[in-house]
């Protein structure tokens, strides 16, 4: 089959699926994904003018798996394996939530906070719950003075957040730590602790996207009925880890500004503000110890 012929069959099945604005988009992806599986280097480009060439066979069956997959509401980023986050290329599994751009907001404050303070080499920063390592990677490889204790429960997110310290030549300067929250953090002070904690209400389950529920790990997104589980944990305990004037910063979910801001009064915060996201909504909560 030609290349054009498989791109349009692929292109008018995806309009059937959860994403139609992006059927061409994704069919493109994915078979340029399916050339890369055997060790051959396409570009669109490549598609554009070898439109008429004939796809080998095993080139189609390999399409035809990533195509299935997509099609059933697998999210693009796992069948691909990687995405970009913060300009910065990243390995993600299905042990990992996916990096989306709401948290490159959270990095940009933290590499604010970070070139406000006074010099300081090393510069300590805690990255909680780290999965894919997105945070602690990006801000790395932005802070060359930092040096960042990164910590997750699962072992195989670390794992991923390891492939990607090591792919984006900040591995030496982030230690990764197996653990649930601050638990690893015992003796040590950070002038920068973030985290994008699990914050989705379990009530809300069947509300997300099929993308999300059935694919990305739910240990990464929920967090008791009210979602807000772990900051009740976490607000608290992360002060006992920060050195005096230090900050504070997590991503949080759709309408837990005001609970997130009484937390932080009632575990004595100070200068607490939230940053929205693109769409306006508060996505990022920041206190100082």
């Amino acid at each position: 089959m030609k290349v054009r012929e498989l791109l349009a069959r692929a292109e008018e099945r995806l309009r059937s699926g959860p994403h139609p604005d992006r059927a061409r988009l994704d069919a493109e992806t994915l078979l340029l994904h399916a050339f890369r599986a055997k060790k051959t280097d396409r570009n669109r480009a490549w598609l554009l003018t070898h439109a008429d060439d004939e796809a080998d066979v095993e080139t189609q069956v390999a399409f035809e798996a990533f195509m299935s997959r997509r099609i059933a509401g697998e999210p693009i980023q796992y069948i691909l394996g990687e995405c970009e986050f913060f300009g910065l290329p990243f390995t993600v599994t299905r042990d990992v939530l996916i990096p989306r751009p709401e948290t490159e907001h959270l990095v940009e404050k933290v590499i604010r906070i970070a070139q406000s303070l006074p010099q300081q080499d090393p510069l300590h920063i805690a990255d909680i719950g780290t999965g894919s390592g997105a945070i602690a990677v990006a801000a790395a490889h932005t802070l060359p003075q930092a040096r960042i204790l990164a910590t997750d429960l699962s072992p195989n997110a670390l794992s991923a957040a390891r492939q990607n310290a090591e792919r984006n030549n900040v591995a030496d300067r982030i230690e990764l730590v197996e653990g649930d929250l601050l638990s690893p953090l015992a003796g040590h002070r950070f002038s920068i602790i973030a985290s994008n904690p699990p914050y989705v209400p379990m009530a809300d389950c069947d509300t997300l996207s099929k993308e999300v529920r059935d694919y990305e790990p739910h240990l990464a997104l929920f967090a008791g009925g009210d979602g807000l589980d772990v900051y009740r944990r976490l607000i608290p305990n992360a002060r006992e880890h920060l050195v005096p004037g230090g900050w504070l910063l997590m991503e949080i979910g759709y309408g837990q500004q005001e609970a997130i801001a009484k937390l932080f009064q009632s575990n004595g915060y100070l200068k607490i503000q939230f940053i929205p996201d693109y769409q306006l909504i508060p996505r990022v909560a920041v206190a100082q110890k």
